[in-house]
Parts: structure tokens; C-alpha cells; sequence
């Protein structure tokens, strides 16, 4: 078959089928990982380009791109498996998947217990990811941050809980990336200050937000581990300054940790 005619094919194919994607490149991508997946020794060129039907040299840059990103690898000269990477994103949607279906029940208890918004977060980047909460109108407060919404590490009690659990260097890199710009009077926008902070944070294994993100919001968290002891996520309650009460600490350590139980944890 020639390299005309299996572009032509290619072209059919998607238009009879909606669900193909409409970037060749990327449907072509997706013919080579999924040749790679369905055998499980690594594969040489040759047969990658028959299985997928594509060009040899086409199959060729497709692989080099993709060694390139780690989504390949090339165990031996001239032949392909699928790469670590993979894997890397793979345990990371797992995580994010499964910590969010443990979380809802204890979220929900927690919520009975407090009356106010519990929150479930996860780090991305400089920032952290509100992935679920629970909230009723009783609770009086409302909530500016919707599910999805996004917040600085630094301004927030979930956000201090990574900061705290990383490498001081990469903590002087995340200040200088983000100039650790301030939202409210209280907010933390000096080194020294934050790195006092997080200190409290890892001796106490929870942390707070006084005010830092919104005026007239306090929040409480305590981190979620996994089954290889990484914190993968942070539970929050938040309240109006008036309200919070420190007794509902030790109520949300004893969540996380119920949380983190369930998703393999096991305490040092």
C-alpha cells in the first residue's frame, strides 16, 4: 500500500467515525501507543508500522517524539515498549480518582459534625485544586471558590501542608516563581515569615489559614497520604472568622487519617 493510499484510508476513517481525532498526528499517536500496549514484549519499527499501518519513517518520528516525552521507551537498539511515564500519569489519575471516592463519606460526617463547608484539594503546580466539597446554606458562609477553582500555596491552609512536606530549596523557588503575592492584609508575603510558618506546620501535622486567602474565612487542614506515605491531597474546613471553633482540629486530623487508611496508609 502506498503512502498516499493510507492517508486517503486514514481520512475515511475519521469521517465515518466522530469519535476519531480530528488531529492526524494525534490519531496517528494513538494507533502507535496502542500497538505498543497490545503486545507485552517491546516491539521493532518494522512490525510497529505494520500493526498501526503506517509508514515506516512516519512510524519512526512518531516514536522518536514520543521517547522524547518518556511515553516510550527503547529497551534495545531499534525497539519500542511503552515508557514510565505512563505509569507516572497513570498512579497519579489513580490517586486523584480513588482519594476523592474515599473522601465523601468522611467528608460528609465531618460536615455533621461542623456545619460548615469541607473541602477536598489537591496540589497542582503552584497552586491548589478545590476537587470536592460539602456545604450547606446552615453554614452562613459563602463560598467563593467553587469546585475546580484554583488558590496560591501559600495563601492557603491546604496549600501550606505541600509547601511544608517539600524540599526547602524548591520552597525558595515556588517564593521566588510567585513573589508569594499577598490577597489580604493578613496574607504571608515574606521568606522568612512562610518558612516559620510551614516549620509549625510539620511539627503540628496540620496547618491553618487565618484570614490569609479572604477576609473573614479561617480554615483547618491536615493532609492525605497514600499507600507510599506521599501527602496527595489536603481536607479543609472553612468557616467565618467568628465561628471556627479549635476544637474541630483533632476532628479533622482523625478524618484525613480515616481517609488515608482507606487508601493504604500505614502510619510510621
Amino acid at each position: 500500500m502506498s503512502r498516499v493510499s493510507r492517508a486517503s484510508g486514514d481520512s475515511r476513517m475519521s469521517r465515518k467515525n466522530p469519535s476519531t481525532p480530528t488531529i492526524q498526528v494525534i490519531e496517528r499517536m494513538f494507533s502507535v501507543l496502542d500497538a505498543l500496549a497490545a503486545q507485552p514484549d517491546p516491539l521493532p519499527l518494522k512490525e510497529i508500522s505494520e500493526r498501526t499501518g503506517l509508514h515506516p519513517s512516519t512510524t519512526h518520528r512518531i516514536l522518536n517524539d514520543l521517547a522524547v516525552g518518556r511515553l516510550v521507551d527503547r529497551p534495545h537498539s531499534g525497539t519500542y515498549r511503552l515508557g514510565m511515564r505512563l505509569l507516572e500519569l497513570g498512579n497519579l489519575v489513580k490517586a486523584r480518582l480513588d482519594v476523592r471516592e474515599a473522601a465523601m463519606a468522611p467528608m460528609r460526617e465531618l460536615h455533621k459534625l461542623t456545619h460548615q463547608p469541607v473541602n477536598l484539594s489537591m496540589r497542582q503546580g503552584d497552586e491548589i485544586v478545590y476537587v470536592e466539597r460539602t456545604y450547606s446554606e446552615r453554614s452562613g458562609m459563602q463560598v467563593v471558590r467553587a469546585v475546580g477553582g484554583r488558590a496560591p500555596l501559600h495563601l492557603t491552609s491546604v496549600g501550606k501542608l505541600f509547601l511544608a512536606y517539600d524540599d526547602p530549596q524548591r520552597v525558595r523557588a515556588y517564593a521566588t516563581r510567585t513573589g508569594l503575592a499577598g490577597h489580604t492584609r493578613n496574607s504571608i508575603t515574606e521568606l522568612p515569615r512562610l518558612e516559620r510558618e510551614l516549620g509549625l506546620v510539620r511539627r503540628a501535622g496540620v496547618a491553618r489559614d487565618d484570614e490569609e486567602l479572604e477576609l473573614g474565612v479561617r480554615c483547618l487542614a491536615a493532609g492525605i497520604f497514600d499507600d507510599q506515605g506521599q501527602l496527595i491531597a489536603g481536607l479543609s474546613v472553612s468557616a467565618p472568622s467568628d465561628r471556627i471553633e479549635e476544637g474541630w482540629l483533632d476532628k479533622v486530623k482523625a478524618t484525613a487519617a480515616q481517609i488515608s487508611t482507606s487508601l493504604g496508609h500505614r502510619p510510621a
